[in-house]
């Protein structure tokens, strides 16, 4: 049995993880999906929330585990979990990118996501005044987000989406070859991603390096869409 890390993504919280966490456990595995500083039921200021706080705060979690974890980082937390594993790679034993950011040392989100000039995140983003936080646009999470998730699940997520600090966006990774480059790396990628473009994730895996590559024709949320074949892949590894 493994022992899994679910890291929810953007304007998320662990509670996007509920269908697969409960997949998983039934199979014997033992899951966490917190909530990141900033999120959920953390009550950490926005505007001091940062990539290192994420990824201090992931370290913490696979500390407090009697074996390595398989991290699974959905969109933002891709990057999150890059550093997390250059601060403490004896604890993880491996990462996995769901749609997510797979970028190289000294690069940001931003520069990875302005490589698709009809990327339909940030035009629905709307900054707080002194810029620290965002909030997304609740009519386009559908389109966005959850295009072949059900009603019952876009209701939920409606209800539970918070904004979302803004720093972690604009700040560089930093990492290494001889410490996060040693933790193998999967890519589960989505065809039909209108948040981040299949072309952009199959850039982001061909140009960094990937055990493996495992696609799901699905929107950016299969955590809600094909929970059990998300659950499938991550126990494949």
């Amino acid at each position: 049995m493994s022992t899994f890390l679910l890291v929810h993504g953007a304007w998320h919280g662990g509670w996007c993880w509920d269908k697969v966490k409960t997949v998983l456990e039934s199979q014997g595995h033992t899951v966490l999906a917190p909530d990141l500083p900033g999120h959920g039921g953390d009550t950490t200021p926005l505007g001091e929330v940062t990539l290192e706080r994420y990824a201090q705060a992931t370290v913490e979690l696979a500390s407090s585990q009697s074996e390595k974890v398989i991290a699974v980082g959905h969109s933002m937390t891709g990057i999150s979990n890059l550093q997390a594993a250059e601060y403490a790679p004896e604890k993880f034993e491996a990462l996995v990118f769901l749609a997510a950011f797979l970028i190289a040392d000294g690069q940001c989100l931003m520069d990875i996501a302005h490589l698709n000039p009809d990327n339909l995140v940030m035009p629905n983003v709307t900054f707080s005044d002194d810029e620290s936080a965002m909030t997304f646009n609740q009519e386009a999470v559908k389109e966005v987000f959850y295009a072949d998730c059900s009603d019952e699940d876009i209701a939920r997520s409606k209800t539970l989406i918070q904004a979302q600090a803004a720093a972690p966006f604009g700040q560089p990774l930093q990492i290494t070859a001889q410490r996060c480059g040693t933790v193998p790396k999967y890519y589960i990628e989505c065809l039909q991603d209108q948040a981040i473009a299949h072309f952009i994730q199959k850039k982001m895996y061909t140009d960094n390096g990937c055990e493996k590559v495992f696609t799901m024709d699905c929107s950016h949320s299969p955590f809600f869409s094909q929970p059990e074949e998300v659950a499938r892949y991550l126990t494949s590894i």
